[in-house]
C-alpha cells in the first residue's frame, strides 16, 4: 500500500537517504522552484523519479493539511528489525544509545521527538506496534524528515524487549517525574543505554517503568507540574548527549 508524503523538509529528506521507493513526486504548477524546492527537483532527477507538475487546488484535495506544494507518492514506512538497530553502535563504534517509547500517540510529540533523537545521532527507536502511533506521513512531516534518516522498530511486547536489552548489557532509563527519580544531570548517562519516554499524560505503563534500571526527572520550579513529552524527552537526549562528549 502506497502513501503520500507531504511537505517540503519531508520529501527531500526521503529522496536523501533513499531508503524507500517514491514512484513520483508532484509539485504545484508556478511554483517558484528555488531554494529547497530546487534541491528536491534535483534529487528526483538523480535518482530517476518523475516529477509531475499538477494545480496547487490538486494539492489541496490530498488532505488538510500545509503542503508547501511538493508531495511525493511512496511505499509505506520501512521499518527496521531490532538486530539492525542493535548493530548500529558497532558500525559506528559508538556507546549504544536507543530511544523506547511506550505508547506516544500524538503524531507532533512523537515527529518532534523523533527529529532531537536524529539530530543527537540515537542508533535506533523502539515504538510498540499496538496503542501507539506509527511512522505516518503526519508524523514525517512533524519531524522534519529526520524519520528517513532513522531506524525504528515495532515489537509486540516493549517489556520483554527492554529485557532482551538488559540481557545486552545494556542499561534502561526512564524518564518519569517521580519522587524516587533521580535528577537528569545527576545520573550517569554516557554508559550504554535505551532511554524509555511514556505516553502524553499517563506517563509510562508500571510494567514498563519497574522495569527500569534508572527513573530520572527533570527539575521544575514554575506553577505548571509537567513538561511536554517532546520537550522533556529532547532535554534527557542532549543530556546524554552532553556527557558522552558533545562532537
Amino acid at each position: 500500500m502506497n502513501e503520500i508524503l507531504y511537505g517540503r523538509n519531508a520529501v527531500r529528506e526521503a529522496l536523501r537517504a533513499g531508503r524507500r521507493k517514491i514512484y513520483k513526486l508532484i509539485l504545484a504548477r508556478g511554483m517558484k522552484e528555488t531554494g529547497i524546492v530546487a534541491d528536491i527537483a534535483t534529487l528526483a532527477n538523480k535518482s530517476g523519479v518523475p516529477i509531475q507538475r499538477v494545480e496547487r487546488r490538486q494539492l489541496d484535495k490530498i488532505g488538510d493539511f500545509n503542503h508547501q506544494g511538493v508531495a511525493a507518492e511512496t511505499i509505506q514506512y520501512p521499518y527496521a528489525e531490532l538486530e539492525e538497530i542493535l548493530a548500529e553502535p558497532d558500525q559506528r563504534q559508538e556507546t549504544p544509545l536507543l530511544l523506547m517509547l511506550d505508547c506516544l500517540q500524538d503524531p507532533q510529540n512523537f515527529g518532534a521527538l523523533l527529529r532531537t533523537a536524529e539530530i543527537v545521532g540515537v542508533h535506533g527507536v523502539v515504538i510498540p506496534k499496538r496503542r501507539a502511533v506509527g511512522i505516518t506521513p503526519a508524523v514525517v512531516n512533524s519531524s522534519a524528515g529526520a524519520t528517513e534518516h532513522l531506524l525504528v522498530a515495532r515489537v509486540t511486547n516493549l517489556v520483554r524487549t527492554m529485557k532482551e536489552l538488559k540481557a545486552r548489557e545494556l542499561w534502561i532509563v526512564g524518564l518519569e517525574d517521580v519522587p524516587q527519580a533521580q535528577l537528569y544531570h545527576q545520573s550517569d548517562l554516557a554508559m550504554p543505554l535505551a532511554l524509555v519516554v511514556g505516553s502524553e499524560g499517563r506517563g509510562m505503563g508500571r510494567l514498563v517503568r519497574e522495569t527500569c534500571d534508572i527513573l530520572i526527572r527533570l527539575p521544575m520550579r514554575g506553577k505548571i507540574n509537567s513538561l511536554n513529552t517532546a520537550v522533556a524527552g529532547s532535554v534527557a537526549l542532549y543530556e546524554v548527549w552532553q556527557q558522552r562528549g558533545i562532537g
